[in-house]
């Protein structure tokens, strides 16, 4: 999202972590693109294994991205007296806009598997946003994404 914190990071994520560093540094990004079933589980601290390794996650240099499909669903489910603590929250996160390119993967995904895994369009989307950067998704959705290009936490 334009404006958003994290927005100068357009093209692939994971293109900053070298950026600035002499030639053949190895530097590894960590990275996390959350799904909106964890990021509920986290506000709602409805689960105290994913709370604790969300604390764990957070004490770290790892970069948390969300969707803007996640951001639809949580603030269509957020209540009103919920609005500052989900404001707070998705602001030390990054959005990763969708672009051209996840929406051809998203396509490709629908195509191949709305029919045996009844995929929906907002699935599609976080799965094209997760391959098309390298991320790693963190859902407990796993029937969401059978993709075989995504790497599922």
């Amino acid at each position: 999202m334009e404006g958003s914190p994290g927005s100068a990071r357009r093209g692939n994520i994971c293109q900053t972590a070298t950026a600035g560093k002499p030639a053949g540094t190895s530097v590894e990004l960590k990275a996390i693109l959350l799904d909106s079933d964890i990021a509920i589980e986290i506000l709602r601290k409805r689960d105290k294994t994913i709370q604790t390794r969300w604390d764990d996650v957070a004490a770290t240099d790892t970069l948390l991205l969300y969707s803007p499909v996640s951001a639809a669903e949580i603030w269509h489910g957020t209540r009103e007296a919920e609005r500052e603590l989900v404001t707070a929250w998705f602001a030390v996160m990054t959005c990763v806009p969708i672009d051209a390119a996840i929406g051809v993967r998203a396509g490709e995904y629908l195509r191949q598997f709305h029919r045996s895994h009844a995929l929906q369009l907002g699935d599609a989307l976080i799965a094209a946003t997760a391959a098309i950067h390298g991320l790693h998704l963190w859902t407990r959705n796993r029937k969401h994404y059978p993709m075989r290009d995504i790497h599922l936490l």
